[in-house]
């Protein structure tokens, strides 16, 4: 059975309940001693079209929060997934020269197509272990700033930075505050805008807050179709607005968090395809989208001069924001 059958979300029930008929159908027809007959043949196709409609419908109209849910799936490809399939010789470098070694936030160097490129990118983890290790992909301050020194080591050296967010927000407990987290994401919102080297940065799955945006101050910001990217989490928002998490859904819809909204606004250069139920059905199919954006992006961006470079960068983000102007 496929591991995602497991993490069941709430409106993909009607699905996996075709599976359970569509799999009990086929054990049936395996164990009969005679051929299946032609009634169950066509009982067995009739059942696999239900399920494609099903399928299009449930997945063609998802909403803001269904996407979010998705974006949260458990099985989801992390960002250490996606570079085991589009990179080689990934060496991952540790500390931040002044406290420690955030595990929520990892990078160093790869080889992507055969070039050199510096990796900084969050990571939740898989396993129960893994997650609280990995402080469930919430950096703290030693993550910003040794995102910061990777970022610095990469200007020095000339190589792309390519940068994969996926984190409910920075890590907000008291340790964190004490090691002024705040200003170490400020640090490398000035440093991302400075950078005289090409930069992409990818959201694979949660772009929480600050936390997000801490690493993602790049040329280009690119996007899975089921991933978010917002200012506050939905549960954060409603519980502001609407003092109730339970209205969390609300709230998706209002902060115009999705994909298709982002790319509207101007927030994200381009929207990257996901498998039909999202990039964990099919990992590998997602990674060839990733790497084929990837390439296309780097080759626009080398071929540009710093000063150009980083003209456009700036004005990229100039941008960003919508305002009318009215008569008094």
């Amino acid at each position: 059975m496929d591991k995602t059958a497991a993490y069941t979300l709430d409106f993909e029930k009607p699905l996996r309940e075709l599976d359970a008929q569509l799999a009990q159908l086929r054990q049936e027809q395996l164990e009969s001693p005679t051929p299946p007959s032609p009634e169950s043949l066509a009982k067995l196709a009739s059942l696999e079209r239900r399920k494609e409609s099903a399928q299009r419908e449930i997945y063609g109209h998802l909403t803001a929060w269904q996407r979010v849910q998705i974006a949260r799936h458990p099985r989801r490809p992390y960002a250490l997934d996606y570079v085991g399939l589009i990179c080689e010789n990934f060496q991952e470098l540790h500390g931040d020269r002044q406290f420690g070694d955030d595990r929520a936030l990892i990078g160093g160097t790869a080889f992507f197509n055969g070039d050199a490129v510096m990796i900084v990118a969050q990571h939740k983890g898989r396993e129960t272990k893994e997650k609280i290790a990995r402080n469930f992909g919430m950096p703290q301050p030693e993550g910003y700033r040794k995102a910061h020194r990777l970022f610095r080591l990469a200007e020095k050296f000339g190589l792309p930075v390519l940068t994969f967010i996926d984190t409910p927000g920075a890590y907000p407990g008291i340790e964190s505050e004490a090691r002024h987290v705040s200003e170490a994401i400020a640090a490398n919102l000035r440093e991302m805008a400075g950078l005289r080297v090409p930069t992409i940065s990818v959201v694979v799955g949660e772009g929480g807050s600050g936390g997000a945006l801490g690493i993602g101050v790049t040329d280009r910001v690119l996007i899975f179709e089921n991933s978010y990217y917002s200012v506050i989490s939905p549960e954060g928002c409603a519980a502001i607005l609407w003092k109730d998490a339970a209205a969390a859904p609300k709230a998706a819809e209002a902060l115009k968090l999705t994909a298709g909204e982002l790319e509207k606004l101007g927030v994200v250069d381009e929207v990257l395809p996901e498998p039909m139920g999202g990039a964990h059905h099919d990992p590998a199919q997602a990674a060839a989208a990733l790497r084929y954006a990837l390439q296309k992006h780097l080759n626009d961006l080398r071929g540009l001069p710093v000063v150009t470079l980083l003209d456009a960068r700036y004005e990229r983000y100039r941008r960003l924001g919508v305002f009318t102007e009215t008569a008094a």
